[in-house]
């Protein structure tokens, strides 16, 4: 004869029961899991700003200035003239000079520096000043090129002495034409020719 189950022993079953039903409402009742925190943005790339480039000391930049306005200074000095160099100049016959075989020279004052002229023709410039000399001539030199101008009373020659050549020569001006036509009717009187004889009546 089988025995039923007593007061205490249903109670726990039903107690049990319950536990086990509220297990998945719980679960369905839990908050859901938190999410991964999100990862952060990344940043744009920051470009970076040329480097600056590297100024000269301001006191460099003075000396440099200093050091340029001395040289400068130096030069106008050696190019300066004397007073009897720009007496000289003064006589140089400027302008575009025909000279033999068809070529010309032209020569120019420059106006920014007193008593230098630009001397050019065809294939050659040269910037000369006056030299003095003993012969009356007038003489302009290019020390660099070693080209030399002399003008007479009735014609003008360019000539090269580092090259040992004479560049133009019969160059001759209004004036100097004027004064070689004067030379053919009245010929100078020539240091090779024979002393004419005294008169017996102007020498008593």
């Amino acid at each position: 004869m089988k025995t039923r189950p007593t007061a205490t022993f249903l109670a726990g079953l039903a107690a049990t029961l319950c536990l086990a039903l509220s297990v998945p409402a719980a679960a369905q009742t839990a908050a859901p899991a938190a999410k991964p925190a999100a990862k952060p943005a990344a940043k744009p790339a920051v470009k970076k700003a040329p480097a600056k480039k590297h100024l000269d000391n301001p006191n460099r930049a003075s000396l440099k200035t200093t050091a340029k306005n001395v040289a400068a200074g130096i030069e106008a000095a050696e190019d300066a003239l004397t007073p009897a160099e720009l007496a000289i100049a003064e006589r140089v016959q400027v302008g575009t000079l025909p000279c033999e075989l068809g070529a010309s020279v032209s020569l120019t004052a420059d106006p920014k520096a007193p008593g230098y002229f630009d001397v050019h023709g065809k294939n050659f410039k040269f910037r000369m000043f006056p030299v003095a000399t003993t012969t009356g001539a007038i003489r302009l030199e290019d020390r660099k090129s070693g080209a030399v101008w002399l003008q007479l009373a009735n014609k003008s020659m360019l000539m090269n002495q580092k090259l040992g050549v004479r560049m133009a020569d019969e160059c001759v001006s209004p004036a100097q034409v004027a004064v070689a036509e004067s030379m053919k009717l009245n010929p100078p009187a020539s240091v090779l020719d024979a002393p004419q004889a005294v008169p017996a009546s102007a020498a008593k």
